[in-house]
């Protein structure tokens, strides 16, 4: 989020809290990207604040409600308010329990692809209109075909992953293979360690697609305790979600902290596992 706009979305939180009945004093920032993430106290509650034209809470608040009724392992809203996306100064406010971490905070790999097969399990119950991934693909491919939006893309660089993305998202959907709702992101930084067992939380990036999209944006032992797992498939969804996530590093509005030197890392993995592949990307 802009730095100008978080002590707005700050209080647009607290407010709204209040409005609730809740006891809010203070607040403290525990994440900020494209939305900002609050732990409200003294009340304990997690609010998300994002500005009102980006946002999809609404469809987040009901896959988390359809997904906590089916005991998926997901972050469940807080229960003292109406469930409910919440609107005031041009931002929008989700309320959400705030879970203490457990420790040890570290994952282990059986663990997490635990968690993942319950959540898979889950989803594959529910019929809900979500983008496919190729949809996200190709807004990565936008992205990296505007050179306005990402001016400081060397053109090497920008030929390397708009032809990953292009002839990876072709491979991909050309196998065929069985595909469901995903999270979309179940990376690390979307899984909490909790008392009550590891939960995956920010469902905004759901989509469709082979559960390999999804196990790509895990660390790579997951995938050794996730079972019926496409190696193939899954090495080019890695390819292809690294190609991803370094196009977003290179969007002139990234706001991630060592963003651009991550995706200058990136590119060379990228071209990395193309070699180790066989792959030049050109297709």
């Amino acid at each position: 989020m802009q730095a100008s706009e978080v002590p707005r979305a700050v209080a647009a939180a607290m407010s709204t809290a209040s409005s609730l009945d809740l006891t809010v004093d203070d607040a403290i920032v525990l994440h900020d990207s494209n939305k900002l993430t609050l732990r409200l106290l003294p009340c304990d509650v997690l609010a998300r604040v994002a500005p009102v034209a980006h946002q999809v809470a609404g469809f987040e608040i009901e896959l988390a409600q359809r997904l906590a009724e089916s005991e998926s392992p997901v972050a469940v809203l807080e229960p003292r308010v109406e469930p409910r996306v919440y609107e005031r100064d041009g931002f929008v406010v989700t309320l959400w329990t705030y879970y203490e971490p457990a420790m040890p905070r570290e994952v282990s790999p059986a663990d997490y692809a635990h968690a993942l097969e319950r959540l898979h399990a889950g989803m594959r119950k529910l019929d809900v209109p979500t983008p496919h991934f190729t949809d996200r693909v190709e807004q990565a491919q936008q992205l990296v075909a505007s050179r306005d939006r990402t001016p400081a893309l060397a053109d090497a660089d920008r030929e390397l992953l708009g032809d990953t993305l292009r002839s990876l998202r072709r491979a991909i959907g050309e196998r065929g293979g069985a595909e469901q709702l995903l999270h979309g992101e179940p990376h690390p930084g979307n899984v909490l360690t909790t008392r009550n067992g590891l939960l995956f939380i920010d469902l905004e990036t759901c989509c469709r697609g082979p559960v390999e999209f999804d196990l790509a944006h895990a660390p790579e032992e997951v995938s050794e305790h996730y079972p019926g797992v496409d190696q193939e498939l899954l090495r080019e969804c890695r390819i292809l979600v690294l190609a991803m996530i370094t196009t977003w590093r290179w969007d002139r509005g990234d706001q991630l902290p060592n963003g651009r030197r991550l995706g200058t890392e990136w590119l060379s993995q990228i071209r990395a596992a193309l070699d180790r592949k066989g792959v030049d990307g050109h297709g």
